[in-house]
């Protein structure tokens, strides 16, 4: 079986195995107060060039997304986001079981445009009974979009003014952000993330490490966010899992360089897709490939090749989404492309 239905199937990157045997008898303080941690977080705000950033880590994308948007959002206030957005549709209501609703944005290929956030907050402040409704207190993107497709730097520069004007925090999802960043033709870098969100995370899960995400507060954490971590079942008493795994990534540019795999074994898999007249559902610089087969084709395809479902294009044809991450070995590519 050829498996390609995700970027978080394999375990971890050896090089972090291997730090956690060797520290494995070390006896140090818990709940991320340990050596490692600290290390991790200043490797972090040295590649982010935010010296007085705050960083944590949290365990998962859903609970990072649901800590710190129910962290930053006052009771009476709801988050923009894409409809197509992982907050919107795949983390089964995790945002409004803090009490927050999820207020969808049109989607361009996955993102969120400024003018749209500008147009929905223009006319929510016009109407006159808006007191009585949600008020926007944040704005949700991810980059790489749900769709792989990624924001420019004049793009987040827009999305950046229009949070301010209106005083909401922008805040970017990065469970895939090391493929964007590696992505070919992206101008956006780890210092321009840094620059025009309020909050970011960098992805550990689906990029090298065995869990977890490290959340950036460039310009300081709300007050308290460890204890309201606690409170919510994500602070991990062996907080030294975490900062082990993400001090071993932002060593000697690992997380860079592994992330980069994922681009170079997408890329050769698209060239050969389309050498062969595959129809792509959109194109996407990122790891995530959407293909779209006919009925026929996923019947032959059963039992030795494994995709994700992304949604039905027609009636006998379906839109599949196949992942590459930071383990795929181009020999898997080249099987896999024989196979097709």
């Amino acid at each position: 079986m050829l498996y390609f239905e995700n970027d978080y199937c394999e375990g971890a990157h050896p090089a972090i195995l291997q730090k956690l045997i060797d520290t494995n008898f070390d006896k140090v303080p818990g709940y991320g107060t340990d050596p490692y941690c600290a290390s991790a977080k200043e490797k972090i705000r040295a590649a982010c060039s935010a010296p007085e950033a705050d960083v944590f880590f949290i365990s998962g994308g859903t609970q990072t997304n649901a800590i710190v948007i129910a962290s930053m959002l006052n009771r009476w206030q709801g988050v923009l986001a894409a409809a197509t957005g992982h907050i919107a549709g795949h983390e089964a209501g995790a945002i409004e079981y803090t009490g927050h609703k999820v207020i969808s944005l049109p989607a361009h290929e996955g993102k969120v445009s400024a003018g749209d956030v500008e147009n929905w907050c223009a006319t929510f402040y016009a109407d006159a009974n808006h007191d009585h409704m949600v008020f926007p207190g944040m704005v949700y993107i991810s980059h790489p979009s749900e769709y792989g497709t990624l924001y420019t730097k004049r793009e987040l520069e827009e999305l950046h003014a229009v949070c301010a004007r209106y005083h909401m925090p922008l805040f970017m999802d990065g469970a895939r952000l090391g493929y964007a960043l590696t992505s070919e033709g992206t101008d956006v870098t780890l210092a321009d993330i840094a620059a025009l969100t309020d909050v970011f995370y960098i992805g550990g899960t689906k990029v090298g490490a065995l869990c977890g995400e490290a959340v950036v507060f460039p310009h300081g954490a709300p007050a308290h966010f460890m204890t309201m971590v606690k409170q919510q079942g994500a602070l991990l008493a062996k907080g030294r899992l975490m900062g082990i795994q993400f001090d071993v990534l932002f060593t000697d540019d690992l997380y860079t360089r592994i992330s980069r795999n994922a681009i170079d074994t997408a890329n050769a898999l698209k060239k050969g897709l389309a050498d062969k007249g595959y129809q792509f559902f959109m194109d996407s610089p990122t790891n995530q490939v959407f293909v779209v087969l006919s009925n026929s084709q996923l019947a032959a395809l059963e039992g030795k090749a494994k995709f994700g479902f992304w949604e039905k294009y027609d009636d006998s044809h379906t839109v599949m989404r196949i992942a590459t991450s930071w383990a795929t070995h181009m020999e898997e590519i080249q099987a896999l492309l024989e196979l097709m």
